[in-house]
């Protein structure tokens, strides 16, 4: 029997619903707010010296500021999953770049 592979399961550990409360009793739902600067933070902090963080709204978002860091650019081919959303090699093309479409297997 196959156990189905969920593509986006969420796990609440318990306090999200806290912070989505007081990020809508402060208003601080968009863009940024104190939750999100005191994450960047931490992170920093936890990461070491010379270190920056920023977070972002979307995955999507994250993978293109990756690109651009590392640039990537015209000519580059830049391996992507083969089992992935659109968004993953469109950002390859935005950056002028060629997708090369791999699989965590092997043989096929």
């Amino acid at each position: 029997m196959h156990k189905p592979i969920y593509l986006s399961l969420a796990h609440m550990s318990g306090y999200e619903q806290q912070f989505i409360e007081e990020a809508f009793q402060t208003n601080w739902v968009v863009p940024l707010g104190p939750n999100v600067d005191g994450f960047e933070k931490e992170l920093a902090h936890y990461l070491g010296e010379n270190r920056s963080v920023v977070a972002l709204s979307t995955g999507t978002a994250a993978i293109h500021l990756a690109l651009v860091q590392c640039g990537v650019q015209a000519a580059d081919e830049v391996l992507c999953q083969s089992f992935t959303f659109a968004a993953s090699a469109n950002l390859i093309i935005y950056q002028h770049a060629t997708p090369v479409f791999i699989d965590s297997e092997k043989d096929s």
